[in-house]
């Protein structure tokens, strides 16, 4: 049985999932004739970059003539479709990415096609070429043969030589937005026949970060994992997340003021990585808010959403520890060098409830983070009497767990 990103993978432009722009432009050249020489689709691994590749090649192939809507039943378009047409040419530079190997491509182009009106070359992961490789190509890729076409493909476009940026037609492909993937998963698990919330479907495209193929191998083994019937919480216990009940009893203890229960809590969490306990937070918010849920007012919303988007930080993987102090729980970490960061992502608890936490400093646990530097928020809205967040970042920890000035 095929692998579902194998399965369902585009083979026209119309099925390519949420590179609208990238798709409308190749459409229109192809049905226009106005045709480039050499092409470069840069973007996220799996966003459709080779897809597209394939099928802008086997639109150049058909036998039926030029066009964004290939015949998919000519001897060209069947051979494209089974990845054996001698005249579609792939080479992965990853692994042939010496001049030797350039030099055996640019042979090839000297010669006709075969059966085609155009030889065309795929170069996959063009950015791993050497510099030799990039100045032996370059000529080639400027003036080539009228029957050869050149699309190249890449992740890290940055890396690739002014030179070769300027001899092709650059079509940048963006992360894949959540709804569609959402909305290409359902069609695929119909068709499947399988069980599914919609809740589960949204867990696994965020989870796939924008690419379409990291969400497709996911819901494989989902599929697995889950006995065939997806639901919200096989997905969050098979990703590793916090359960959804647990997401709720954090809103219901911060609600409660229960000192106790928060330390209780907070022990609990340790396990986890913080980034992926601030996303459940925010995306068990959303839905909340979106679905009216009156657990919370508004302002209370809007408070948690203010804090919580500045999640994100910028050291990588490092040890970290817990530290309350007065009326500010912080995220202390701790960099290979001995040196201390406190990140105050807690504040929230003090925040939202006012004098939530107990005074003085404790340090009451440790785990891991991927982190980055904290960010200054802006002021929230003064209907407490205990000054905004903002007033109190730009803090370092020490070793002690207090803080410096």
């Amino acid at each position: 049985m095929k692998a579902l990103a194998l399965k369902y993978r585009p083979k026209s432009f119309d099925e390519l999932i949420g590179q609208e722009v990238v798709a409308n432009t190749l459409t229109h050249a192809l049905d226009s004739n106005r045709l480039g020489h050499a092409y470069l689709f840069s973007g996220l691994r799996g966003s459709g970059k080779t897809s597209s590749a394939r099928i802008f090649a086997k639109a150049l192939l058909c036998s039926k003539g030029i066009s964004a809507h290939p015949c998919e039943v000519c001897a060209n378009c069947v051979m494209a479709n089974e990845n054996r047409h001698m005249d579609i040419i792939e080479m992965d530079a990853a692994s042939h990415r010496k001049i030797d190997d350039i030099r055996e491509l640019i042979e090839q182009t000297k010669y006709s096609p075969s059966s085609a009106r155009f030889k065309v070359f795929i170069i996959d992961e063009v950015h791993m070429l050497t510099k030799e490789a990039f100045n032996a190509l370059l000529k080639t890729l400027e003036e080539p043969p009228e029957y050869v076409k050149f699309i190249l493909a890449t992740t890290d476009p940055l890396k690739l030589p002014a030179t070769v940026l300027s001899r092709t037609q650059h079509f940048r492909f963006h992360s894949i937005a959540k709804a569609s993937v959402v909305k290409h998963l359902e069609f695929i698990l119909n068709k499947e026949g399988i069980e599914f919330e919609e809740r589960a479907l949204e867990v696994l495209a965020r989870s796939g970060g924008g690419s379409l193929r990291d969400t497709l191998t996911l819901l494989d083994q989902a599929i697995i994992y889950s006995h065939q019937k997806l639901t919200h919480k096989v997905i969050v216990d098979m990703l590793g997340l916090l359960d959804p009940a647990k997401v709720d009893e954090i809103f219901a203890v911060i609600n409660s003021r229960d000192k106790n229960e928060l330390l209780k809590l907070l022990h609990e969490l340790q396990n986890y990585d913080s980034s992926s306990i601030i996303d459940e937070l925010i995306e068990n918010l959303k839905y909340k808010f979106i679905h009216q849920n009156g657990d919370f007012s508004l302002l209370i919303f809007e408070r948690f959403f203010r804090i919580l988007e500045y999640r994100e930080f910028s050291f990588g993987r490092l040890p970290f520890f817990f530290t309350y102090s007065g009326d500010v729980f912080s995220m202390t970490i701790e960099g290979g060098d001995g040196f201390r960061t406190g990140v105050q992502r807690w504040g929230i608890l003090e925040d939202l409830r006012g004098g939530v936490l107990p005074d003085g400093t404790q340090r009451i646990g440790r785990g891991e983070v991927g982190a980055q530097t904290p960010l200054r928020l802006p002021s929230l809205p003064s209907e407490t009497s205990h000054p905004p967040l903002s007033s109190r970042l730009g803090k370092v920890g020490c070793a002690d767990g207090s803080y410096m000035a």
